[in-house]
Order: C-alpha cells, then structure tokens, then sequence
C-alpha cells in the first residue's frame, strides 16, 4: 500500500504533503487503511478493538479533551482547535474528568464570604 498525499489546509491539489499516484489526493479509504495498519502495527489487540483512536480524527478530539482536563481555559483550546466554545464543549465537556473535587473545595470555600446585605 503507498500512502503519498495528504493535503495541507488551505492548499491546493499542487501544495499537497504527499501525493496519491494520480498527483491528486489521497482518497480517504486509503489514509483509512494506512491508519488501521499502523494502529494493528504498535497496539496491543485490546487497544486495537478499542475505540481509542480508531479513526484520525479522534486522536485531535483526545488532545482536546486532555488540555481540557488539565485545567487549560476552554475559551484557549477553542481557539487553538479552530472552534467555538459551544462547538468544543458539546463535543468534549461529557469527557472532561478530574475537576470536581477543587470545584468543591471553591465553592465550599465561597461560603465562608459574608452575607450580602438584605436588599429588601
């Protein structure tokens, strides 16, 4: 199998990383193939059934969700990941872990604030 062409984005057919064997882009049951292979190659067959990773695309959803989880603004991985707020947190938030406990400890600690004054 001869994997030659992936298009940069915002490129033409002319500017591509790698060619197909028309000159053209590859098609993308061919960056398909090569993927599963090269996944087959390094993972152990668990992983491999697994959905982890299972289609390119996914690998970019997992960084995501990492910078997420690691405390990272969401407004700053939306920006790097080209999208909105709305757009990455309808994608990533249901994935998004670890956070609760220091929400607990913030919202536990805004409770020794004093009372606003009545405003009645």
């Amino acid at each position: 199998m001869r994997v030659e062409g992936v298009a940069l984005p915002g490129r033409g057919a002319g500017d591509l990383l790698f060619k197909g064997e028309s000159g053209g882009i590859l098609a993308g049951s061919v960056i398909r193939r090569a993927w599963r292979s090269a996944r087959n190659a390094v993972l152990p067959p668990h992983v491999f059934e697994s959905p982890t990773g299972r289609r390119v695309y996914d690998n970019r959803n997992t960084r995501l969700t990492k910078w997420l989880n690691d405390g990272i603004p969401p407004a700053q991985v939306a920006e790097w990941a080209g999208n909105s707020v709305a757009v990455l947190l309808a994608t990533c938030a249901r994935s998004v872990e670890g956070h609760l406990p220091d929400l607990k400890r913030r919202l536990e600690a805004a409770g020794d604030l004093p009372e606003p004054p009545f405003a009645g």
